[in-house]
């Protein structure tokens, strides 16, 4: 009988949950909204348990992996009163609306926040 290491019995699914979470990992890497250099970690955990008598053992597996979360999204707002003294906000954009950048594409009306509650 050939002896193995505790990581592959459970006919090889402790290896096999490692290998899962790892590829997560590896996802995670190559996610760009992530930062790239951030630390990853994998855990593999056994929780041993013997029986009374000491002649049995209980083994559960976990592997765990730690991801680097997705970068925040950044918005500017601007805050201004329309022509009725009503709170206008608005999203800033990079160039007047209307305008063409150097790519040749138009710069869109900003988006307006919708107020709920009429604050002034």
């Amino acid at each position: 009988m050939e002896a193995k290491s505790i990581l592959e019995m459970a006919r090889g699914a402790i290896l096999e949950r490692v290998d899962y979470e790892m590829e997560s990992i590896l996802k995670n890497i190559l996610d760009v909204n992530t930062v790239a250099s951030k630390k990853r970690v994998l855990t593999v955990r056994l929780e041993i348990t013997p029986d009374s008598e000491r002649k049995n053992l209980s083994i559960k597996s976990f592997a765990k992996s730690k991801l680097e979360p997705t970068n925040p999204v950044v918005l500017s707002l601007y805050i201004a009163h329309d022509e009725l003294g009503q709170m206008t906000i608005v999203e800033l954009t990079p160039q007047i609306p209307g305008q063409i950048d150097l790519s040749g594409e138009i710069q869109e009306e900003p988006a307006k926040l919708r107020l709920i509650g009429g604050v002034k």
